[in-house]
């Protein structure tokens, strides 16, 4: 069994309703949700939207590898009416998105998937969510606890 810790963020809809829908599914598909942080409201990052965000971040006890868990995840997506992935950097609306941020210690580089999540120390909306629930848990790259990263961030 493998910790694995997911981001979750939603613009459109009924953000609230979207977030405990995935949260759902993602315990349904992947395994027991063993903690979930608040949600906080935040402002698009990466592009220009009317559309505030609604992050969360979620640690789930899994048996699916990480290839298996990032596919589940984007059925989930799917189901829920994502249509499409971002990619190359654009960024647009979306009912959800769920990132694979870490999975235990595991460092991995596919072109399906990277582990850490390479952004993830760059985004506020993800490391404040994260670190309410996993402050204590050591980056497996830059070695440092995830609160130390986050203390450490230059305010946006």
């Amino acid at each position: 069994m493998a910790n694995v810790y997911l981001g979750l963020g939603t613009n459109l809809g009924d953000k609230a309703s979207n977030l405990h829908q995935a949260i759902g599914r993602i315990r349904e598909r992947i395994g027991e949700v063993i903690s979930q942080s608040h949600f906080y409201e935040t402002a698009p990052w990466g592009f220009d939207s009317a559309n505030t965000f609604l992050n969360a971040a979620l640690c789930v006890n899994t048996a699916c590898p990480p290839l298996e868990v990032l596919h589940l995840t984007q059925a989930i997506e799917r189901q829920m009416g994502r249509k499409q992935k971002s990619a190359n950097g654009i960024y647009a609306d979306r009912i959800i998105d769920i990132d694979l941020l870490l999975y235990d210690d595991v460092i991995l580089q596919t072109p399906e998937l990277t582990l850490p999540h390479p952004l993830m120390t760059e985004r506020d909306f993800v490391m404040r969510p994260l670190t309410e629930i996993a402050g204590h848990v050591v980056h497996p790259v830059f070695r440092q606890s995830l609160a130390s990263l986050q203390a450490s961030r230059k305010p946006l």
